[in-house]
């Protein structure tokens, strides 16, 4: 099949050329739009009053992590410990009890908060004494940058003996890695030697070392954080001090290359990198019990298995739609066959920036004209679109967003197959389920109220806010009869269905159940992924900085969002308007909070978290 045929949708095309003609709203609306017609109501911002208080602890905890900038040496650790548990104490001095709603909002948000960092620095403390042997001059390393923080005079003879024993323990270390290699690899039946000879003589006397890949992989992630503060210390006094260079300039070369060297060895020998191939997916799964620290932390009085438990029963409305849709497609109940015609239907290259505009304008348009949310003329118009490079796919294989939307799509410098594969993943009616996620009224709508209002709760950004508002627009607009066809309804339900895997699969991993491949396999076999965009997926949630529960945080928040439509809109007490803006207006917090912030409860002081929005 010729992978740039134009399908079935070429009225969609032709319609999206057309509209492209026209001038965008931004060429046309007078800029006196954009300037809120209504000033007044900016002098009585709805905030709390420990805004203040929460912009004090997000400033001055910036401050000493700008100056303990060793992240999780033994001063850094003892320093955040004492901060987090110092401020634990002022807060618990705070009148509780005169506080308003939004007050007692704030009080919990950041009582959690501070019991959350503590635990945080409890886990990395533990990572840091399990890959100890694997960076056993790590410390030595983060003191010399410390002293120099502290402006404590160098002394240049002793800091080159400190080069040279740095060198001796990197070799060390790395030598025990090789010889932990050797007999794991001899365990293994790997290692012979001929009938008659004895062994060949070990290269080195170092007592093995045994690393799992997470642990290498956890080792080589901070050696290339110690490289940087080695070198800044190092060009700090190199230079300005004569002895200092002519004694440390040549034990600084040998254990920077070392270092290189032994970064080099650590992702190739022990993680399993192969030079000028893909990173393999390591992930650092955190364990039950680090899960249920983080669901403490979210405000999700659920344990993991039981959300799983959620998202097999969400799974299973899924795949009621699904064959609900391949039946009215002809497919009867393949919905695999059904998902395969969707795919295939994708505009021709170059023409998906005019479709994801024309998609974005839909979208706008249908919420406003039914007054679901507000969309103030700015947000509506200034965003902006790019185009992900091939290597940017190979992680994000679909739309991102925000302030912007960054479109995935083929190039000329990829491959065949992963020029078919990314055509595939990014069809019409994929797309038209995820242009309004990435835009409005999604998390380009967030990104606007997030700059303008309630922005001390900036330090409680959230996943079950960020991605679940956006999802709980996919609910929405299929409600509301968005999905204009069952290929339209396909298009949502993949999403949909994925974001019901997510929850398993990251799940299931950081328990320890699952592999990463395992991840992947069941992305393309249980919700139809192409494997390259399974892959991307993977590797995205686990490789990247992505917090253990942001994939849970897509499905889960929305249905807390679904649950609390109930109580408010379904029960004559909101409008969706003014349920929709108040979520806005309110800031990003945990879903719990934003259902405080919306009924105005005052919360006791005591508060644990016990909504069954799921139930």
């Amino acid at each position: 099949m010729d992978p740039f045929r134009v399908l079935p949708a070429l009225f969609l095309v032709a319609a999206s050329a057309a509209l492209a003609a026209d001038p965008a709203p931004v060429a046309t609306r007078a800029t006196a739009d954009y300037v809120p017609p209504e000033l007044a109501q900016l002098t009585k911002p709805a905030s709390s009053e420990l805004r203040e208080l929460v912009e004090r602890f997000t400033t001055d905890r910036a401050e000493l992590e700008r100056f303990y900038s060793v992240k999780y040496s033994a001063l850094h650790l003892r320093r955040m410990r004492e901060f987090y548990s110092a401020w634990q104490q002022r807060l618990g001095q705070v009148a509780f009890d005169t506080l308003g709603a939004e007050g007692r909002i704030d009080h919990t948000l950041l009582r959690t908060h501070l019991t959350y960092e503590l635990r945080l620095l409890d886990r990395e403390e533990a990572r840091t004494r399990e890959i100890a042997p694997l960076l056993p001059f790590a410390e030595e390393v983060a003191q010399l940058q410390e002293s120099r923080r502290l402006m404590q005079p160098v002394e240049p003879k002793a800091a080159a003996a400190s080069l040279d024993r740095m060198c001796k323990e990197l070799e060390q270390a790395r030598a025990g890695l090789e010889a932990g290699l050797k007999t794991e690899k001899e365990k293994g039946g790997g290692a012979k030697t001929e009938p008659g000879k004895d062994p060949a003589p070990a290269e080195t006397k170092a007592a093995p070392i045994m690393a799992t890949r997470i642990a290498a992989y956890r080792a080589a992630n901070r050696l290339a954080e110690l490289r940087k503060s080695l070198d800044d210390w190092f060009k700090h006094f190199d230079g300005y001090d004569p002895l200092f260079g002519w004694w440390t300039r040549a034990p600084y070369k040998a254990l920077n290359d070392g270092l290189d060297g032994y970064a080099k060895f650590l992702r190739e020998k022990v993680v399993g990198v192969e030079p000028g191939k893909d990173e393999p997916i390591i992930g650092d799964p955190i364990g039950r019990d680090g899960l249920m620290a983080e669901l403490e932390h979210e405000m999700i009085a659920y344990t993991p298995e039981q959300l799983i438990d959620i998202a097999n029963r969400e799974f299973a409305w899924c795949d009621a739609e699904w064959k609900r849709a391949a039946r009215e497609m002809g497919c009867g109940d393949d919905w695999k066959a059904a998902l395969e015609k969707v795919k295939q239907d994708y505009v021709e290259p170059g023409r998906q920036p005019e479709l994801v505009r024309d998609l974005a304008l839909e979208a706008i348009k249908f919420v406003s004209d039914r007054k679901l949310v507000t969309i103030p003329p700015l947000a509506a118009d200034m965003w902006r679109l790019r185009m992900l490079s091939p290597a940017e796919q190979k992680v994000s294989p679909f739309f991102l967003g925000g302030n912007d939307i960054f479109v995935s799509y083929p190039t000329d410098t990829m491959e065949e197959d992963q020029k078919v594969q990314s055509l595939r993943a990014n069809n019409i009616h994929f797309a038209r389920a995820t242009v309004f996620h990435e835009l409005l009224p999604g998390h380009h709508l967030q990104f606007y109220y997030l700059a303008r209002v309630n922005q001390h709760r900036e330090l409680f950004t959230t996943p079950f806010w960020i991605e679940g508002w956006a999802l709980w627009w996919e609910f929405q607009l299929w409600d509301q009869g968005f999905p204009r066809s069952p290929q339209d309804r396909i298009g949502m339900l993949f999403w949909r269905t994925h974001r019901c895997a997510r929850i398993i699969f990251s799940l299931n991993f950081h328990l320890g159940k699952w592999t990463p491949q395992q991840c992947i396999d069941f992305l393309v076999d249980r919700v139809g992924h192409e494997r390259a965009s399974a892959t991307g997926e993977v590797r995205r949630s686990f490789n990247g900085d992505y917090s253990p529960l942001y994939q849970v945080g897509y499905m889960m928040g929305a249905l807390q969002l679904r649950e609390l439509h109930r109580e408010l809109v379904t029960a004559g007490r909101m409008t969706d308007l003014q349920f929709h803006d108040g979520i806005m207006a309110g800031g990003c917090m945990s879903i719990e909070m934003v259902r405080a912030h919306l009924k105005q409860e005052k919360l006791p002081p005591d508060f644990k978290a016990g909504w069954r929005f799921a139930d």
